[in-house]
């Protein structure tokens, strides 16, 4: 299945640049090694929010947990960083209860 309404999916910056490629977040700045090993940094946060986009409209999805907030997606495939390391990677999504936008959650190594 494909992320329902992918077309229209977001990614908050604050969430790349504060928490995935960050190097001082206590859980993310261990996401930020491998995100740096693979030509990704705060520096150059929207390729790799380009590349989130682009899985989440390309890539199969599958249903994950329903929570109070909403109904997540995982959709795995792989990034290229911008001197072609690929790297394999699960992106979290969300759609939120009365709302049909997927939501960018987090994305780490697979």
């Amino acid at each position: 299945m494909k992320l329902p309404n992918s077309e229209r999916a977001t990614v908050d910056e604050r969430k790349l640049i504060d928490y995935v490629l960050s190097p001082v977040h206590p859980i993310g700045r261990f996401k930020a090694v491998f995100f740096r090993r693979h030509g990704f940094s705060v520096d150059n946060w929207q390729a790799l929010r380009d590349q989130l986009l682009a899985l989440a409209q390309n890539d199969d999805a599958e249903e994950g947990e329903r929570s109070r907030y909403g109904q997540e997606y995982l959709v795995s495939g792989i990034l290229t960083g911008n001197l072609g390391q690929e790297g394999e990677v699960h992106a979290v999504w969300i759609v939120l209860h009365g709302d049909d936008t997927p939501r960018f959650v987090t994305v780490y190594p697979r």
